[in-house]
């Protein structure tokens, strides 16, 4: 089909012509019908978001994305790409992809009057049918409907009257494709209201041109929820003339979340090959953003990316790639302490509140990583109350903490090599067994005893300090005494 090159052609290939709603509607029946996925790399929505998304496709509305940031809102506006035929017809040289059996342009029309079916047709793929505008305060009329074009009208001798003077904005130009808003609310009003008549009547109105395009476009629209942002809101008008709102929301579980921090690092293929993640670190990896969710000292009208743990696992697997590197060791395996190396992932994608401001970036970080580390130790180990109730029948803790109380001490550096590790973790009296009961995989024994260390330093069993690069691990009542001595 693509290899037609005129209007006569066209017509004796028995081409109809289809709104860009209709053609999005009858290809996404088609792959419906044929149990086709249709947004590939989209997780954690298939119950939800898509299905509300595929009944406005099929209700040919045009569509708002309403959620909190890192939820893949533009993801999922890009993805609608693939429901497009892979190419379209246009008049060659038209610059608003102009239909040749339903020109709407002036310049359009008179090539179809003068040459017939002799009008020269070129073909636009599907990707070329996507625009994209992000939303800033200093968007203008002009740069999304356009205005008058003085320059065109001195080079082609015409009156400001003629319509030929016109340079036309994105959306004119965004003809037969697919146009999508990110960051709506950022719009001032006085632009929103520019889109009113697109977007109810289906035409524009260009300064005092009495012209009116009937345009054909498939709008988009992104934003935060309104009451969660001071930047601007959506007026009513606007938000009335949208067909479908849809709300996306972020991962319900831990295992999805897991799957899309995978999806999305990027890690390097060199880094893959020596520095092995613990599914147990990428659960934890995980809580930390889960904790930031229900934090207190995070804003929740902010929302927390999934950014965060796509940097954070990339800031983990350097971390202990760095640490491998200075060892001279040739692979390693990821510990709890690499998880400090995740911490300038962590401060700058979350929003705080006033008392995260007062504990500092810093500190809420450190907040989060100790909640998740307390939440992933409990899924493995007992917690205080199961021994206060006589779940368990002995105190499994009991000989690491006797350990500690005979004035041993456990200091373990972020940048220790493989073999000191392991030696420092297997001096804890206790620790190998209590590990050992739990038929933990031999490759991740000392990874857990670590996560032992912490999680008990979270249930005050333990006490935990941070000097430098080095977490010192010692009996709770010793600061206590030394304290008293001091004194």
């Amino acid at each position: 089909m693509n290899r037609i090159k005129t209007l006569g052609a066209l017509k004796k290939s028995g081409y109809t012509s289809k709104s860009v709603k209709e053609e999005l509607r009858e290809n996404l029946i088609t792959k419906l019908k044929h149990k086709e996925r249709i947004f590939e790399g989209i997780l954690g929505f298939d119950d939800t978001v898509l299905p509300d998304i595929e009944r406005a496709i099929l209700s040919r509305h045009n569509i708002l994305l309403l959620g909190l940031r890192g939820q893949a809102k533009t993801r999922i506006a890009r993805l609608l790409v693939t429901l497009l035929d892979e190419y379209m017809p246009i008049i060659a040289d038209n610059e608003l992809n102009d239909d040749p059996l339903n020109p709407i342009t002036r310049h359009g029309m008179d090539i179809v009057k003068e040459l017939g079916d002799k009008t020269p047709v070129s073909w636009v793929h599907r990707d070329d049918r996507y625009v994209e505008k992000l939303a800033t305060p200093d968007v203008s009329i002009a740069d999304l409907i356009g205005d008058v074009d003085p320059i065109k009208a001195a080079t082609l001798k015409l009156p400001y009257s003629d319509e030929r003077v016109i340079h036309f904005g994105l959306v004119p130009r965004s003809h037969r494709s697919i146009f999508v808003i990110n960051e709506l609310p950022d719009l001032q009003p006085r632009i929103q209201v520019s889109l009113f008549n697109i977007l109810q009547e289906g035409d524009l109105q260009i300064r005092g041109f009495k012209l009116r395009l009937p345009l054909d476009v498939q709008f988009i629209f992104t934003a935060n929820p309104e009451d969660y942002t001071n930047r601007g809101s959506i007026i009513t008008p606007l938000k009335d003339r949208i067909e479908s709102q849809i709300l996306t929301h972020y991962p319900t579980s831990i295992e999805i979340s897991k799957e899309i921090t995978g999806q999305e690092a990027n890690l390097h293929e060199d880094q893959k090959s020596v520095v092995t993640i613990l599914d147990m670190h990428r659960d934890l990896l995980e809580f930390v953003s889960f904790e930031a969710r229900e934090s207190e000292y995070v804003d929740e009208k902010s929302g927390v990316s999934a950014r965060l743990s796509i940097s954070a696992l990339e800031n983990l697997v350097s971390t202990a790639e760095r640490r491998m590197i200075i060892n001279g060791d040739k692979k390693t395996v990821t510990r709890v302490a690499d998880f400090w190396g995740v911490v300038p992932a962590i401060t700058g994608k979350v929003e705080l509140v006033y008392e995260g401001e007062q504990e500092g970036p810093y500190n809420v970080a450190m907040h989060l990583l100790s909640g998740a580390i307390k939440e992933i130790f409990l899924e493995t180990f007992s917690a205080p109350k199961e021994l206060e109730k006589g779940v368990v029948d002995r105190d499994p803790y009991g000989a690491i903490k006797a350990w500690f109380a005979d004035g041993n001490q456990v200091d373990l550096l972020n940048d220790d090599d493989e073999k000191t590790y392991k030696e420092k973790l297997s001096k804890v009296a206790g620790l190998s067994r209590l590990v050992s009961d739990k038929n933990i995989p031999d490759d991740q024994k000392y990874a857990y005893m670590e996560l032992v260390l912490h999680g008990l330093s979270e249930l005050e069993m333990v006490s935990k300090s941070f000097l430098n690069n080095t977490v010192s691990f010692t009996d709770p009542f010793k600061g206590m005494f030394d304290d008293l001595q001091n004194e």
